[in-house]
C-alpha cells in the first residue's frame, strides 16, 4: 500500500476487527549488518561462540535458504521495512556518505512501513540503531511510523565514543554517547521493552555490528586471545558483543514472561564483505555487493514460542520481504495484496505445504539474478548469464548455461518480465556520480 492511501485508511485499520489470532504478540526485528552466512555457531561457525543469537534458531525456525533483496545495506532495508522489492520505488543503491549523498536519496514518502501499520493498530513502536533510509527531516524514523528512536541516520558509525562522526540521536536531539555503541543499543532496547511491556510493542533493533570500522573494547577482545590475526580478533569481539546484546534483550523478555508471546526475527542485511572485515560466507561464492549467493543469502531465523515449532529447519527459499507480511499477520492485520513478501506463518506450521514463492528476483545496477526452485540464473555486470543448480552446487562453481539452454532461457524470460515492472534508480551510486563529474570537468 502506498503511503498516501495508507493515511486515508489508517483509522479504518485501527478500528477494524483483527483477524483471528490467540493474542497480539510483541514483535522484535533484530538486524545485523554485514554478517556473513557462515559466521554464527548455528550456521557452522567454529571460532566465535554466539549462544544467544543461536537460541533464536534453536527455539524457532532457521531458514537455510534465507535471502535479502539486495547485496548492500540501504536497499535491503528499504525492502524489508516495506515488504516490497525496493526497485519498484527506485531505491536501488546506497547513497554514499551523508555529505555526498544524492539529494533524491531516501525511502519515498509514497511507501508505507511496517512501523506505520503497527502503530496504526495500537502498537508502541520503537527503533534502536542504524536507519540508513534518509537524512531529510521528513524521512526521519519518527516520521515513518516510529514513536521512539535512538541511533544514527547514516550507513555506518564508530563504536567508540567520538565527536568526529555524525551524532547519535535520541529522537531528533544529538546526545554524547559514552558506551561502546553495541552495548548502548542493548541498553536502549531493554529500556524500550521495560517502558512498554504492558502493551503490544514493535521494536526494530538495527545493529551496525559487524559493519566497519573494526573497533572493540578490551572486555570483548580478551575473549579471543587465541586469534592471532588482529582484524579477525576484532571482528570476533564485535560479533561477541552483539551476541551479548541480543542476550540482554532475550533475558528481559524472559524476566517479564514475555518470551512466549513475542515474535522475533533475526537477519543480516547482506553477506559479509570478506576482503574488508574477514566476515565469512561459509560455503557460498561471492560477498557483499554481488548477487552471487555470498552477497544475498544470509542467516535468517524466526522465533515465536507460542505459535511456531522449535528447532525446525525450513529449506524452501524465503526473503527478507516476508518479514512485514508475516509480522502483520501475526498481529491480526491483513497484509494486503500489493506486498511482494509472503506471510510465512502457514508454511512454518502445518497449514500449508510447498514454497512461499514461485521465484525470487534481484536487480542491482547491471547485476541480475533469479532463483526459481533449485535453479538460479545470475548475470554479473555486462557478462553473459550463468546458470546453477543450487541443490547440487551451493558454491555456484559449475555453470550449466551451456548444458541447460532451455532452463536458462526460461529464467531469463521470467527475470525480464519482472524487470519490466520496475522503475529506474532514483539516484546514482557514489562512483557513478564521481564518474559523471569527471567527464564534465
Amino acid at each position: 500500500m502506498r503511503r498516501r492511501d495508507f493515511l486515508k485508511t489508517a483509522a479504518g485499520w485501527a478500528s477494524a476487527p483483527l483477524l483471528a489470532a490467540p493474542a497480539r504478540p510483541n514483535i522484535i526485528f533484530i538486524a545485523a549488518d554485514d554478517l556473513g552466512y557462515g559466521e554464527l555457531s548455528v550456521q557452522g561457525g567454529k571460532d566465535i561462540p554466539t549462544p544467544n543469537i543461536d537460541s533464536i534458531a534453536h527455539n524457532g525456525v532457521r531458514f537455510t535458504n534465507g535471502y535479502v533483496s539486495c547485496p548492500v545495506c540501504s536497499p535491503t532495508r528499504a525492502g524489508w521495512i516495506t515488504g516490497r522489492y525496493q526497485q519498484r520505488f527506485g531505491h536501488e543503491f546506497n547513497p554514499g556518505p551523508e555529505q555526498q549523498a544524492d539529494p533524491n536519496f531516501g525511502l519515498p514518502l509514497s511507501e508505507t512501513t511496517l512501523a506505520d501499520r503497527l502503530k496504526a493498530a495500537g502498537y508502541a513502536t520503537g527503533m534502536v540503531g542504524k536507519w540508513h533510509l534518509g537524512y531529510k527531516p521528513e524521512l526521519h524514523p519518527l516520521k515513518r511510523g516510529f514513536d521512539e528512536f535512538f541511533g544514527f541516520l547514516a550507513g555506518s558509525h564508530p563504536y567508540l565514543p567520538t565527536r568526529q562522526a555524525e551524532p547519535i540521536l535520541r529522537g531528533t536531539e544529538p546526545v554524547e554517547e559514552q558506551e561502546y555503541l553495541t552495548d548502548a543499543f542493548a541498553r536502549e532496547a531493554v529500556a524500550f521493552i521495560e517502558r512498554h511491556r504492558q502493551q503490544p510493542f514493535f521494536l526494530y533493533l538495527s545493529f551496525n555490528a559487524v559493519h566497519a570500522p573494526l573497533q572493540a573494547t578490551e572486555k570483548y577482545l580478551s575473549r579471543f586471545s587465541n586469534i592471532q590475526n588482529e582484524r579477525r580478533r576484532t571482528f570476533a569481539a564485535m560479533l561477541s558483543a552483539m551476541d551479548d546484546a541480543v542476550g540482554r534483550v532475550l533475558a528481559r523478555l524472559r524476566e517479564h514472561r514475555l518470551d512466549n508471546d513475542t515474535l522475533i526475527f533475526f537477519i543480516s542485511d547482506n553477506g559479509g564483505p570478506t576482503p574488508n572485515t574477514t566476515s565469512g560466507n561459509g560455503p557460498l561464492r561471492g560477498y557483499k555487493g554481488q548477487v552471487l549467493e555470498g552477497g544475498i543469502r544470509v542467516p535468517f531465523f524466526v522465533q515465536w514460542k507460542r505459535r511456531l515449532p522449535s528447532g525446525k529447519t525450513f529449506e524452501q527459499p524465503v526473503i527478507a520481504l516476508d518479514i512485514m507480511p508475516t509480522a502483520l499477520a501475526a498481529a491480526g492485520l491483513d497484509p494486503g495484496k500489493n506486498l511482494d513478501g509472503a506471510n510465512l506463518l502457514p508454511y512454518l506450521g502445518a497449514e500449508r505445504k510447498g514454497a512461499p514463492h514461485q521465484a525470487l528476483y534481484w536487480r542491482f545496477g547491471a547485476q541480475a539474478a533469479i532463483r526459481k526452485g533449485d535453479w538460479k540464473m545470475v548475470r554479473l555486470g555486462e557478462g553473459r548469464a550463468e546458470l546453477y543448480n543450487l541443490a547440487e552446487d551451493i558454491g555456484e562453481s559449475r555453470d550449466l548455461a551451456s548444458a541447460q539452454p532451455a532452463k536458462l532461457k526460461e529464467l531469463l524470460a521470467d527475470w525480464e518480465a519482472w524487470n519490466r515492472q520496475l522503475m529506474p534508480p532514483r539516484w546514482q551510486t557514489q562512483r557513478q556520480r564521481a564518474e559523471r563529474k569527471r567527464k564534465k570537468a
